[in-house]
């Protein structure tokens, strides 16, 4: 059987969710080609000679750029069977099964793509019913042979001089929370799964070789089996010591575990992912995020301490954020002395709600709600004062604007500053200094704007 494996948008990095469930396929005896359409044209012959077409989608806008896709790939081949996977495929799977998807696979899915090949061999015809699978799976090192360079992704920003070619690896699936807000709790809730150590070093080992000089981990939180990370990336660092990495942590799990935040920076970690989402706890609360906007600045000044730099990020814009607060959160960016570590666009992203969320469940966002919107795969939502949701559009605006014309993030950012005076009908005054000392030299960062 020929199999294409698909993927639109994975945050400028190459996808393990190809790569993982290629290994599988191949070895069950499957036909497999996989095209990354952030990097790649779309195969129309490929298309054409295809029995299954799985799309990947992680993500909110991974699934919206397949969805443009899907149409094309069924007119150039109505007889393939359509199938979309990954975590927002079951929480979508109405709107995806009008369009046309035979199959919606999410949770654990290579041993369910496995099972979908299988049946579809056997002449079988395959329900449209999302399965999602938590099973423990045997994972297999990826197969990354057929996949674009990695010199082709997004690199490392040391400094001026200097760009990294990045690897992208796994080491757990799942998360052990419920941040109301995430996308990952509708399908694991509350459960994640180990990649075991060995596979994970082997598919580190073929990135190395084929040119990656870091590695970003991207697990939804690294220290969910601090047992299993830790004795990780200490093995990383004894067989590639000048190997750099970054993970993604949650505050709480910084704060608990800050005994062994020295161990990351000492194995070679130079960036922590965490989403700080806010600096009003009565957001934090509402989001369930289990930190408070102290906790936060605790952290900060935690990896400060051992030399590790925390890229936080933000949900600027929620139903519950007044001007007050968004003028909040900007002073606090700036008196941290985080305006180079934090993303432009962390400071215009806009609260998403996609079908199946937690944040359905609140009285708050019902009140809130306009519908939901198909096309865009998310439910609408106006906040109360409307001159929030015009800044909301404006600073996405400036953010954008400024991103394509190179401006610094110090310039983007007092664009930003004076915006938010101007709606609120205030002057505009100086950018707040510093109350601590930011990290010397340059930020380490990933030069591809992130999207939901």
């Amino acid at each position: 059987m020929r199999v294409l494996l698909l993927s639109t948008y994975e945050l400028g990095r190459q996808p393990f969710g190809l790569a993982s469930p290629a290994a599988w396929l191949r070895q069950a005896g499957a036909t497999v080609t996989c095209q990354d359409l952030s990097r790649q044209r779309l195969d129309a012959q490929a298309v054409r000679e295809a029995d299954l077409v799985a799309f990947y989608v992680p993500m909110h806008t991974a699934t919206r750029i397949a969805v443009h896709v899907a149409a094309r790939v069924k007119a150039l081949n109505p007889r393939a069977h359509l199938c979309f996977y990954g975590l927002y495929a079951p929480v979508n799977a109405d709107f995806l099964r009008r369009l046309g998807a035979d199959s919606i696979v999410g949770g654990e899915f290579e041993a369910e793509l496995v099972r979908l090949v299988q049946r579809l061999q056997a002449g079988e015809s395959p329900s449209p019913e999302p399965r999602v699978s938590l099973e423990r799976l045997p994972f297999r090192v990826p197969q990354r042979h057929d996949l674009p360079p990695l010199a082709t992704y997004a690199r490392l920003v040391v400094d001026a001089q200097t760009r990294r070619v990045v690897g992208y690896t796994e080491a757990s699936r799942g998360c052990k929370h419920h941040c109301r807000h995430c996308p990952i709790v509708p399908v694991y809730a509350g459960r994640f799964r180990i990649v075991p150590r060995e596979v994970v070093l082997a598919d580190i080992r073929q990135q190395v070789a084929a040119g990656a000089e870091h590695i970003t981990f991207g697990d939804p939180d690294f220290f969910n089996g601090i047992g299993h990370a830790l004795p990780l990336v200490e093995a990383l660092h004894r067989e590639f010591p000048h190997l750099t990495y970054d993970v993604t942590i949650k505050i709480e799990h910084l704060l608990r575990y800050a005994r062994h935040l020295p161990t990351l920076r000492r194995t070679g970690c130079v960036l922590v992912t965490s989403a700080a989402e806010a600096v009003q706890d009565r957001v934090l609360a509402l989001l369930n995020k289990g930190h408070t906007r102290q906790d936060f600045l605790r952290a900060l000044a935690l990896c400060r301490e051992v030399g590790l730099i925390l890229n936080p990020t933000f949900v600027a814009f929620t139903p519950w954020t007044s001007l007050d607060d968004y003028v909040e959160l900007l002073t606090v960016v700036a008196e941290q002395g985080l305006v180079a570590q934090v993303a432009p666009i962390q400071l215009a992203m806009r609260l998403l709600v996609p079908a199946g969320s937690k944040l359905l469940e609140l009285p708050e966002m019902q009140a809130v709600l306009a519908g939901f919107d198909a096309q865009a795969l998310t439910y609408r939502w106006r906040h109360p004062d409307a001159r929030v949701d015009r800044l909301s559009e404006e600073a996405l605006r400036l953010v954008q604007d400024g991103e394509a014309e190179g401006a610094s993030r110090q310039e983007i950012f007092a664009r930003l500053w004076a915006a938010a005076h101007k709606v609120a009908e205030r002057p505009v005054p100086p950018l707040p200094a510093p109350v601590v000392a930011p990290p010397r030299g340059p930020v380490p960062y990933l030069d591809e704007p992130w999207y939901c």
